[in-house]
């Protein structure tokens, strides 16, 4: 039965159900001694408990898309590539709805695999805007989590679309690929182990440039994540500036990196945001937190902005007064910080195009779009 499933969900809640009516009748029915009567009953109510939890954890899980298979709960590393295959694997795009294309991709150059969701603006099924490359905004979840995150959780697709409409935002092409297949190593090279920034950096914008119609400059190209990645977002770009030249960070992890996740401190301090800054790559970067969010400080932010070297450009954080670390703080702030992203992101325009089939004829799973782009505003 799948994790995410309505399956799973429905059979749990009347399992809860059962427990309870199960305990109430059976309360003053059980018979025996005193302790076994007791012990008895404890047993009834601590299976009310536990199916209740169960109940609400499926359900977060599902509405935050923390979570998408046993083995990623259970911490398999089922999405984690063979090293010993280098054979070329074909690329297939399947319909997962909501105007959503998902594939299990394996990286050419960092050998992992995850799974990668792409959405695609109206404009971009249109005839009129056959010939135009669109900018990309990839987004990438925290941990745990999964690239269903920032659909379920983030709106994405819905809150983004709606700016794309209004103007605020380009029309761009949505790419949600995982941040940590097989393990997380806060999208950094691992020597002698799995290479999370060549997986983002490179493997999935060549996956996204080959088979969409998607701009080739890192002024077309932004990174945007939440908590672990939005730590990764401020760093991408600034390690990467050749591939991105935008980073939007909502409430990223601590700038220092987390000793559990990279042990060597050598190799933390080479990823630390904040040393990237003063080596002057030509990128612009945003941190949007929360006041009171206790895992992304207004510190940690300030930190970034205070060190940037030019041309690298962090502009002033923005914090949230009494925001914690949650999708409803960062919602709060999507038309500041996107419209900020939006003054940063190349336009959508016309260029030569990839001949893949996916680039010249996504799937019309969505709804008709408008005849034109509309204007952006600033």
């Amino acid at each position: 039965m799948s994790l995410t499933g309505d399956g799973l969900f429905y059979a749990l809640v009347a399992i809860a159900v059962a427990a309870m009516l199960i305990t109430l009748i059976g309360w003053n029915v059980v018979r025996g001694p005193r302790p076994l009567r007791w012990l008895t009953r404890l047993i009834m109510i601590g299976a009310c408990q536990f199916t209740a939890v169960a109940v609400v954890a499926v359900w977060i899980n599902d509405a935050n898309g923390l979570y998408t298979s046993w083995n990623d709960l259970l911490g398999r590393p089922d999405d984690q590539a063979e090293a010993v295959s280098t054979a070329p694997e074909p690329v297939r795009f399947r319909d997962t709805g909501g105007g959503v294309l998902g594939i299990d991709y394996r990286g050419p150059e960092s050998r992992l695999r995850g799974r990668v969701l792409i959405w695609t603006p109206p404009q971009y099924r249109r005839d009129i805007h056959g010939d135009y490359r669109f900018p990309v905004i990839m987004l990438l979840h925290g941990v745990p989590g999964s690239p269903q995150a920032w659909i379920k959780g983030g709106r994405a697709t819905t809150l983004l679309a709606a700016m794309m409409r209004t103007g605020r935002l380009p029309p761009a092409i949505l790419v949600m690929p995982r941040v940590d297949p097989g393990v997380n190593t806060d999208c950094t090279d691992v020597p002698r182990g799995p290479r999370t920034a060549t997986w983002l950096a490179h493997d999935i914008p060549r996956l996204v440039a080959s088979h969409f119609r998607a701009l080739d400059r890192p002024s077309g190209w932004a990174v945007v994540g939440d908590s672990t990645g939005g730590y990764c977002a401020a760093k991408l770009p600034l390690q990467f500036p050749a591939v991105f030249g935008t980073g939007l960070a909502f409430a990223p992890d601590d700038f220092r990196g987390d000793p559990a996740v990279i042990p060597s401190r050598a190799l933390r301090l080479a990823n630390d945001p904040v040393r990237l800054a003063r080596t002057g790559a030509p990128v612009s970067l945003l941190v949007v937190t929360g006041g009171h969010d206790p895992y992304s400080s207004p510190a940690n932010a300030r930190a970034l902005y205070t060190a940037a070297t030019p041309p690298t450009r962090v502009a002033a954080p923005l914090i949230v007064s009494g925001g914690g670390h949650n999708w409803g703080t960062w919602q709060a702030m999507y038309p500041r910080a996107f419209a900020w992203l939006g003054a940063h992101l190349s336009l959508p325009r016309k260029g030569s195009v990839p001949t893949t089939p996916q680039a010249t004829s996504v799937p019309r799973v969505q709804a008709a779009a408008p005849a034109a782009m509309p204007p952006r505003s600033r």
